[in-house]
């Protein structure tokens, strides 16, 4: 005896969980937000490369993450990026002029004379 196809099961109500193998949400990518909190750290603190060179290399990765498809946040590794490669220019040119003697450095060496 046979008694036909079940029924489909009921929607999802308002607010329920998606069911597996659903589509699952972007996020936003984590190399993107560690880039664009360096490229800020870059513009303060403008002579210490290692903010420089993170936001630079953390925005590269996240473009890459971001035009796969994988994540969301464009915006913020694109703004890192800049901000790292401008002002790590800017960091090379301030100690390129103080390794040349154009701009005094902030640190005074003395020859131990106590004269």
């Amino acid at each position: 005896m046979s008694y036909g196809t079940p029924p489909p099961p009921p929607p999802p109500q308002y607010g329920a969980p998606t069911p597996p193998g659903g589509a699952q949400p972007q996020g936003t990518s984590v190399l993107a937000i560690i880039s664009l909190v360096s490229g800020i750290i870059s513009v303060l603190c403008c002579s210490i490369f290692v903010f420089n060179i993170v936001a630079v290399v953390t925005g590269l990765l996240a473009l890459k993450e971001i035009n796969r498809g994988e994540k969301t946040g464009k915006g913020m590794a694109m703004t890192g990026l800049i901000l790292g490669a401008v002002f790590l220019l800017f960091a090379v040119i301030y100690w390129v002029l103080v390794a040349s003697g154009v701009i005094p450095s902030q640190f005074e060496y003395s020859s131990g004379n106590m004269n």
